[in-house]
């Protein structure tokens, strides 16, 4: 089956978040709903694409909308010439491969002492690798991110794959959003 086409050219402006956390200077645009309605899932999603013509591949984070919004490093503002409030060309497609997922430090260190839970982590797809990261790195407070890092283990331990009823997308939870911009 041939895949579909998700290709998209399109005009968007760099916001600045309102809150940068300890990151080094970076910025975001929200995709058009119409052009992350051509990606291939409303989760995480690897695409590769061009910012001012400068190539780039990213790993697009969902914005709770039915869409994805995109992470500007310190690195794609330099080679792209732009800055907060610049109107940027952009151009993205699905990537061939999804970027392996870089594993939160507390979680490989559960994974680690769990070798049941290891072996089935090292057997999943990566893009149920990103689903299991997101599940965990989502959670608002210490003491769920822990519990989900042990049930996760547990649930890997045990054969399971893939993570469950976990909404990827936040549209349905509210639970996972874009950041906010700064005035």
């Amino acid at each position: 089956m041939a895949q579909a086409n998700t290709d998209s050219q399109f005009k968007a402006r760099i916001l600045k978040p309102r809150t940068p956390g300890s990151d080094n200077r970076w910025g975001f645009v929200i995709l058009p709903k119409e052009v992350s309605a051509k990606l291939p899932r409303r989760g995480r999603t690897t695409v590769e694409g061009t910012i001012n013509g400068k190539p780039f591949t990213v790993l697009l984070e969902p914005d709770g909308k039915k869409s994805h919004w995109l992470k500007i490093d310190q690195s794609l503002f330099e080679s792209s010439g732009a800055d907060f409030g610049d109107t940027v060309e952009l151009e993205i497609w699905s990537a061939a491969e999804e970027l392996e997922p870089e594993v939160p430090s507390d979680f490989s260190q559960a994974l680690s002492a769990s070798p049941d839970a290891k072996s089935t982590w090292e057997n999943t797809t990566t893009i149920s690798r990103i689903d299991w990261i997101h599940w965990i790195t989502s959670a608002k407070q210490e003491k769920t991110r822990t519990k989900r890092i042990h049930d996760a283990c547990d649930m890997l331990a045990s054969g399971k794959k893939k993570v469950c009823c976990f909404d990827t997308s936040g549209f349905y939870s509210k639970a996972i959003k874009a950041p906010e911009a700064a005035d």
